[in-house]
């Protein structure tokens, strides 16, 4: 099961040709669905709008070496070990998930174009690879759904109480890797119509994940990374966000600028705890 390309039993009565298709189709479907949701969230004006008002507050220029470098530090953290989720248990439940979609996904596509209505095998690895990504998937997503999702520190959410256009992506990635996992060990053992149905089921799941970008968090994976660049860079030329910079506050001039700070606290404030990091990161 694990090194045999499903995807090549289907030849028998579904043409090469359309299943390439139905892939372009659903690229197609992301990229329609990305632009109309940064057209409706008004994504693409806000970053740009976040932009020239941090350009206006900006302390020092940086320079384009120093973007590249904060641009291989954003990939690194936020993309590709997901560093924002102090949460373990959530950082590696979205890690596995994030993986094995990537996988999944990658795999599918190779398999489709390259080694399906072909005459040339695939080679073992592309199909485990394949099957590893699924499992990799359900393993990640399913953790997610019923445990970290409905713990209470967490979000707390019943596993059976499904919240509308929020959880319609992970639903579709996880209905998706289930029925593509189940639909190629029953056409390996040859159970016939019922893996017809299994297939069925598939396609009607990966249309819906892919489909559904304009209402699902999909589009967000190609936000969150840009969102932490533009911080990366805010920080870096001392626009901040429009934030405060640190400041000692027993520091004679600090009081000078702001003199509420000695009005209230005295010339020598007291260390005011650890704030959010007092207790565990519990939550994410």
């Amino acid at each position: 099961m694990f090194t045999n390309n499903p995807f090549a039993e289907l030849t028998a009565f579904i043409s090469p040709s359309v299943m390439q298709g139905y892939v372009v189709l659903m690229i197609i479907l992301v990229i329609v669905g990305t632009i109309l949701d940064m057209m409706h969230k008004q994504s693409a004006q806000y970053f740009f709008e976040n932009s020239k008002k941090a350009q206006k507050n900006a302390t020092r220029n940086v320079s384009a070496g120093e973007k590249a470098g904060l641009a291989i530090k954003t990939v690194a953290n936020e993309v590709l070990t997901s560093s924002e989720f102090c949460n373990e248990r959530r950082r590696i439940s979205h890690l596995l998930t994030m993986y094995g979609f990537i996988l999944f996904i990658v795999t599918s596509a190779i398999l489709i174009f390259n080694y399906t209505g072909s005459g040339v095998t695939a080679p073992a690895l592309v199909p485990l690879l394949w099957h590893l990504g699924a499992l990799m998937l359900c393993g990640g997503g399913y953790w997610f759904w019923f445990s970290i999702r409905v713990d209470v520190a967490a979000e707390g959410v019943k596993w059976n109480q499904f919240n509308g256009r929020g959880d319609l992506f992970i639903l579709g990635l996880l209905s998706t890797a289930t029925f593509g996992l189940l639909w190629s060990f029953f056409q390996a053992v040859g159970a016939g119509a019922f893996s017809i149905l299994l297939f069925a089921l598939f396609v009607l799941s990966a249309t819906v994940l892919f489909g559904s970008v304009y209402w699902s968090k999909f589009a967000h994976m190609f936000f969150k990374p840009a969102a932490a660049f533009q911080k990366k860079v805010a920080m870096a030329d001392g626009s901040r966000e429009n934030l405060p910079d640190d400041y000692d506050l027993s520091d004679p001039e600090v009081h000078k600028r702001f003199p509420d700070i000695p009005e209230y606290m005295g010339t020598n404030p007291p260390n005011m705890g650890l704030g959010i990091k007092a207790e565990p990161p519990r939550h994410y």
